[in-house]
């Protein structure tokens, strides 16, 4: 059962658009695994962290981020902190 938990949330992580969603569900998927791995909330919030951070330096690792605009569209181009 935990393991088809923690697929279902892998399976979210992937299909996300943005940068912002891919950290969020990165930061879902990190707060599922480490509540179960731990049983516990600090585990969860460790989780969470890891899971979080971890996505988003993943997605922004070639500089560049995907951002959607206010009629949907998402695009691809230079992330705004660099």
């Amino acid at each position: 059962m935990k393991a088809l938990v923690i697929a279902i949330l892998a399976a979210a992580t992937l299909t996300a658009c943005t940068t912002a969603e891919k950290t969020a569900s990165g930061a879902g998927v990190g707060a599922a695994v480490g509540a179960i791995a731990t049983n516990s909330a600090g585990g969860a919030v460790v989780g969470a962290l890891i899971g979080g951070f971890g996505t988003y330096l993943a997605t922004t690792a070639d500089g560049r981020c995907q951002y959607r605009n206010s009629r949907g569209q998402v695009y691809t181009t230079r992330c705004h902190w660099r």
